[in-house]
């Protein structure tokens, strides 16, 4: 095994260029330990990619076409949450690998030229969703495959994010910016992503509930609902809820009941990075020898101390680490187009749903060109690039219009950080 890694270590690396200057650069400073070499990076704001730039040693721009010229292997989008897809198209079309942080499209349209794109280059796509590749992920999807827990008939994954809303402002400059104006639904790929890959299963059909907060315009500027719950039905008849994204409460969280017994991440500290596992099995549905309970803290499998070195628990690192093999070997990665649309799939259906009073939608079958060619021109969305008189509304509540205080506050903070509108 050590003479493998060496091995692979000895290959020529991976030349990626990254679009997105703040996210971008903690991708961009791993890069080298799972065999990338950092060539350029891209962003339309000027005065941070000087100075990322200067920093890493590499060519900047701030115009995507002509980043694309660059010589270079594969693209990293770590750009704007609600605009990987028609980057990403560009970037295959340029003869480039991809890998796009979550979300990989913000409409069902976006979704189906993805999968073209990706079928017409032949390159490799993977999905940035870096929760899958926490060590307690990975040490529940072995269980998992092992057999620990039979079937799964039901699970649940967490993802509730809460934060200062002066923190929030400065991460989200401008009302227009994608934080303020985004559904709760969208971001729900940190919370399903590892309950997918533990089990191996895909979505066929979503339906949600959001929930809203009538006091919200007296407190922050964001104008989408601070929760939801979706219900998820599985490819194998099993049914995944799926909470988030900002209610008071910070909840990092993964739960599997199977046919026999269930598996979770334990609440506490830690949970989500190292984090600790319990396994669990009725007295009377115990195998010879095992334990009706166990608490433990798994590592990873390998490259323990890559991993510990990286943002998001290791995922950071893992998901980097197989852009780069499926370059190498030629073949797409675990997390590959098909999934990465489907879960934000369940994002953009969930909200649907949501409007409608939590009806259930049918998802696509994204690999299936006769199927998926229905959704070719629904570009319904929430954004307001994206503004039409039929636009759906980001909050269940309709428009909300931040008080008058609200608003006057992130503006002058916003100012502070050289952003006016």
């Amino acid at each position: 095994m050590a003479r493998k890694k060496k091995a692979a270590r000895r290959q020529k690396p991976v030349r990626v260029g990254v679009v997105g200057a703040f996210r971008g650069h903690s991708l961009a400073q791993g890069a080298a330990s799972a065999g990338m070499e950092l060539v350029a990076i891209c962003d339309i704001w000027k005065e941070r990619l000087k100075r990322v730039g200067k920093e890493l040693g590499v060519a900047t721009y701030t115009k995507f076409e002509k980043f694309l010229e660059h010589d270079m292997d594969a693209v990293i989008l770590a750009n704007f949450f609600h605009e990987h897809a028609p980057f990403a198209v560009k970037a295959l079309d340029a003869g480039l690998h991809v890998m796009s942080e979550t979300s990989a499209c913000k409409t069902l349209a976006e979704g189906v030229e993805l999968c073209r794109a990706v079928e017409r280059s032949g390159k490799a796509y993977m999905f940035a969703e870096n929760y899958p590749y926490t060590a307690a992920s990975q040490e529940m999807q072995r269980l998992y495959e092992e057999g620990e827990l039979g079937r799964v008939l039901y699970a649940e994954g967490e993802y509730n994010h809460p934060m200062p809303e002066d923190a929030r402002l400065g991460m989200s400059v401008g009302m227009d910016h994608w934080r303020n104006q985004i559904p709760p639904t969208y971001y729900c790929t940190h919370a399903l992503a590892p309950l997918m890959c533990i089990t191996d299963t895909m979505p066929t059909s979503v339906n949600c509930l959001a929930i809203a907060d009538k006091d919200q315009k007296k407190k922050a500027a964001r104008v989408s609902d601070p929760g939801a719950v979706i219900l998820c039905q599985m490819d194998n008849g099993a049914v995944f809820r799926i909470f988030g994204l900002c209610i008071p409460g910070h909840s990092i969280w993964y739960r599997l009941h199977g046919t026999r017994g269930l598996m979770e991440t334990v609440r506490g500290p830690g949970y989500w990075g190292p984090g600790s596992i319990r396994v669990m099995h009725d007295d009377w549905d115990r195998k010879r020898g095992e334990l009706t309970e166990r608490v433990y803290f798994p590592d990873f499998p390998e490259f323990a101390d890559e991993a510990r070195r990286a943002g998001h628990g290791g995922g950071d690192f893992w998901t980097n680490f197989h852009f780069v093999r499926a370059i190498r070997s030629g073949k797409q990665p675990y997390l590959d187009v098909y999934r990465g649309v489907a879960m934000s799939a369940v994002g953009i259906l969930g909200w649907k749903s949501a409007l409608e009073n939590g009806i259930p939608f049918e998802m696509p079958d994204f690999k299936d060109e006769s199927k998926r060619a229905a959704y070719a021109d629904d570009h319904w969305a929430p954004f307001p690039v994206d503004g039409s008189p039929d636009q759906p509304a980001p909050s269940i509540l309709g428009r909300i219009k931040p008080s008058k205080k609200v608003l006057e506050h992130a503006r002058e903070l916003w100012k502070g950080m050289g952003y006016e509108e």
